[in-house]
């Protein structure tokens, strides 16, 4: 029973371990759906939700991303915050 159980808590320490660890390097990685279009087959994100992906890229800053790669971020911001804005307006 012991020994059950310490193999239960090892696995359950493993992979609190393993899942910070990706989290962490996901936040250093570049977001290549949003920056080229690559490897976004099954992503299908609200206006509302793109704009909040894009904000936290651009957050990571030069750290992940190139200068001309936070340009691009950036003018994708401005093109969906457009999209959002005609979206809102009376009429559509």
């Amino acid at each position: 029973m012991k020994k059950v159980l310490i193999a239960v808590l090892t696995a359950f320490a493993l992979s609190a371990t393993t899942a910070a660890f990706a989290a962490d390097v996901k936040s250093n990685e570049k977001d290549e759906c949003l920056l080229a279009s690559k490897g976004c087959r099954d992503q299908v994100d609200s206006i509302q939700q793109k704009i909040r992906k894009i904000n936290n890229e651009i957050k990571k800053g030069k750290k992940v991303y190139s200068a001309e790669e936070l340009k691009k971020l950036q003018q994708k911001l401005k093109e969906a915050d457009e999209i959002l804005n005609s979206l809102d307006k009376p009429g559509h």
